[in-house]
């Protein structure tokens, strides 16, 4: 199943809700669904944004679903031995890090139009 759809289906939105958050048409969600058309950059973004998960989770390009995942599995061995006080100030490091790439990738995205 094609993920936009799975994450749309498991937060209960419609294609005509959807397509309203994204300011594209229900038939443009449709094409998403079905594969036809990809997203552009900034619908891939607000979609991380709506469903709290990876662009390339949503894109299918990883199974790794959130940052909080994301860091856990880069990180599972070099976090061993760390108490949960300074796991919990890595994430933090990390999600403003993840955070700061995004606007960047955002501007990046803008200049290129």
């Amino acid at each position: 199943m094609n993920r936009i759809k799975q994450l749309r289906e498991e937060n209960n939105i419609t294609q005509i809700q959807l397509a309203k958050k994204l300011n594209k048409t229900q038939q443009t969600i449709s094409l998403y669904e079905n594969g036809t058309n990809e997203p552009d950059l900034d619908s891939y973004i607000i979609l991380s944004q709506i469903f709290n998960c990876s662009i390339e989770y949503i894109a299918g390009k990883s199974d790794i679903r959130t940052i909080e995942q994301e860091f856990n599995f880069a990180y599972h061995k070099e976090s061993e031995g760390l108490s949960q006080d300074e796991i919990k100030e890595a994430l933090e490091i990390y999600k403003l890090y993840h955070k700061k790439n995004k606007k960047e990738e955002k501007k990046d995205s803008k200049k290129e139009k």
